[in-house]
């Protein structure tokens, strides 16, 4: 083969020096017919290896066969249909290359977001244990984060819950749209137990789901199962947070973790995304505009039921037991819970007010509510026992008892 030099002085001789093609080939050495094709050609020459060929080349029809009739059939089973016994490698690496020639195309659509219009919700279970009081800690199982992102103008927001319950889950879904001061009127969420599935090729909403997104005036839409592009801006941001708000952190509790994740998302809301061209700051008020505004009455979230305060003077809330003042025993009672307290109405008046505990299987008391309690129960001891009589009591001598008991000798002479 002709060298890379070789070929450049040919070139240069011809075209620089106007040397003819029989004069250059005596020059250098070469024949004619390589300085004619040396000229003709427009790069320089290169080494390229003829192909030997592969084994699988002979069995290839026998492969297209099978893949114009089935074309998802694994390559195991076509290397048991043919007979294969030789590498599965190279095998493999064939039926990967004609596979598309028999697929249907399935191309990538590109999503536009109307603003106002969508926002994905979804829970995001952090690597983590937090502490969460009494000497105890929970897993990201026990702790789920509740994400979202608005559509258009990305806009994050997260928020830790106590549970997967759906007092808690909507609780803490109301606290995102509040914070966001708008609604989109679509929510979009994935196969969760307190919100729906999707049953009968139709999004399936639990009770207190619909209840909360006809207050709302919103639409709720379930995503077909194995359809992850569906809530790809969700699943970008979980990532986003495993990769960069997690590393080096540590956290005191779940109201240290809530305020770290709203500090970072608000600082990450200011940042330009590719996508965007701008940052979700930039979106966010146009996206508000076209939302539908918040309800007049909030809907009904959190923990909510109505009971008969039992003598005890406590009741019973996920798990914890919250002291009552107890002059309401025997009343009925309105117990009403959110992510941060526990209050106790009677009579739209309050009888307790507790802070939240993550913590399980907890007695909080109110020192107020143990006093008063111990202060009837102290009076009520005092109306039961009958007052002693009028007058000085007599004082029985010692030596009475002594008899009684059969402790003196028969002399009568004292203790035996």
């Amino acid at each position: 083969m002709l060298a890379v030099e070789d070929w450049a002085e040919i070139r240069r001789l011809h075209r620089a020096e106007g040397l003819p093609i029989k004069q250059i080939a005596r020059v250098l050495g070469v024949s004619r017919n390589t300085v004619r094709t040396a000229l003709r050609a427009d790069g320089p020459p290169k080494y390229e290896r003829v192909g030997q060929g592969s084994i699988v080349d002979e069995v290839e029809p026998r492969i297209r066969e099978l893949l114009q009739a089935f074309p998802t059939m694994p390559a195991t089973v076509i290397a048991e249909r043919i007979g294969w016994t030789r590498s599965m490698t190279v095998l493999k690496k064939r039926v990967a290359e004609l596979r598309p020639v028999y697929l249907p195309p399935d191309p990538a659509s590109r999503t536009q977001y109307v603003a106002g219009e969508i926002a994905q919700f979804d829970l995001w279970f952090p690597p983590i244990t937090l502490p969460v009081g009494h000497g105890q800690s929970r897993t990201a199982k026990q702790l789920p984060v509740l994400t979202m992102v608005c559509g258009y103008s990305r806009w994050a927001a997260a928020v830790l819950i106590p549970s997967r319950t759906a007092e808690d889950l909507l609780a803490g879904w109301w606290q995102l749209l509040a914070g966001l001061g708008a609604v989109p009127r679509v929510l979009v969420w994935d196969g969760e137990g307190a919100v729906g599935r999707w049953r009968g090729g139709r999004s399936e909403l639990t009770a207190e789901c619909q209840g909360f997104r006809g207050t709302l005036a919103t639409r709720v839409l379930i995503c077909r199962p194995a359809d992850p592009e569906a809530k790809g801006l969700i699943e970008r941001l979980h990532d986003y947070l495993e990769r960069s708000f997690l590393p080096g952190r540590t956290f005191t509790g779940p109201a240290d973790f809530n305020a770290q994740i709203s500090a970072w998302l608000g600082l990450v809301n200011t940042r330009v995304r590719r996508a965007l061209g701008c940052a979700p700051t930039d979106r966010i008020a146009a996206d508000r505009e076209r939302m539908l505004t918040l309800p007049p009455v909030a809907p009904a979230t959190g923990w909510r039921c109505t009971t008969r305060l039992a003598r005890d003077h406590y009741v019973r809330l996920d798990g914890n037991d919250y002291s009552v003042h107890p002059a309401v025993i025997g009343r009925r009672i309105e117990v009403v819970a959110d992510l941060a307290g526990v209050r106790v109405l009677y009579d739209g008046r309050v009888v307790a007010d507790h802070e939240r505990a993550w913590a399980r299987h907890q007695t909080i008391s109110a020192d107020e509510h143990v006093a008063a309690a111990r202060a009837l129960r102290a009076e009520r001891v005092g109306l039961l026992r009958p007052a002693p009589p009028a007058g000085e009591v007599e004082i029985r001598s010692l030596s009475d008892y002594d008899t009684a008991l059969g402790l003196t000798d028969e002399a009568g002479g004292g203790v035996a």
